[in-house]
């Protein structure tokens, strides 16, 4: 049986690979920061090299850069406590510096891992069915969208559908982001939610996950508090958090939608 200390090692080994820092890194009292480099086994969803990337498993901030940023990030990171650089007011010191040089912070985000203790497969009352790709590549819907990704097809693996009947009520999909570890995303009909479904569906999925030989993990904004209750519900704890600059043009795209 893996340990949640093992999990833990697994993440920041994958987090190494994205940052082009390493795995030991994170668990220094000292911030650190490395210039981002390209790398075909970080997490298919991430743009490298970063412009300015943070992250922190708690002891510190692991900043990973291009060199026009570099001074920038480390003025910022050495001036404020580690938790206050990933939120306001502090923050917008760092995001006018950036957008100076055409950045802007775009995505603030809390990483999940599942606690070995705590997770469990959970009930709701409904049917659960275990989807591999067949089953679900009817299901690219907009009200699946969390759950199944349609930019990115080739990585949905697995899902676990709740059924009321024949009804699809809810959706958990499994993402194979990396190597290692595969995200989870979940869907529930407006009219089925705190009813324990995401819950259920969440819990079996990571199940499933380690069936094969994988590690589950989970992302929530901060302020997505129905997201991060189902994490903890579902038997995962708070691992990482990150924070992402994007350029200007593509931050204010996002916003003009």
């Amino acid at each position: 049986m893996i340990t949640n200390r093992e999990i833990l090692n697994i993440a920041m080994q994958q987090s190494a690979i994205d940052l082009s820092a390493k795995e030991s890194d994170f668990e220094k009292n000292e911030n650190v920061i490395v210039l981002s480099e390209k790398n075909e086994n970080a997490r298919k969803y991430l743009t490298l090299p970063f412009s300015c990337q943070l992250v922190s498993y708690g002891n510190n901030i692991v900043a990973s850069v291009s060199p026009e940023y570099r001074e920038i990030t480390e003025n910022y990171i050495k001036k404020y406590p580690t938790e206050h650089c990933f939120e306001t007011p502090h923050m917008h010191i760092l995001n006018e510096a950036l957008m100076k040089q055409g950045q802007k912070i775009c995505f603030m985000a809390e990483y999940f891992l599942p606690d070995i203790n705590s997770l469990r497969e959970l009930k709701c009352g409904y049917e659960l069915r275990v989807l591999n790709r067949d089953d679900f590549s009817e299901l690219y819907l907009k009200e699946w969208s969390n759950a199944l990704c349609e930019k990115r097809k080739e990585l949905d693996v697995l899902a676990v559908g709740a059924y009321d009947g024949h009804r699809l009520i809810g959706l958990a999909g499994a993402s194979a982001d990396c190597e290692n570890m595969w995200q989870i995303g979940v869907d529930v009909l407006p009219e089925y939610r705190k009813m324990g479904v995401a819950s259920a569906i969440t819990s079996r999925l990571a199940i499933e996950i380690f069936k094969h030989g994988k590690i589950p993990f989970y992302c929530a904004a901060w302020s997505n508090v129905g997201s991060v209750r189902n994490a903890i519900r579902s038997g995962f704890r708070p691992a990482w958090v990150e924070m992402t600059a994007k350029p200007i043009a593509l931050v204010d795209k996002m916003n003009r939608r």
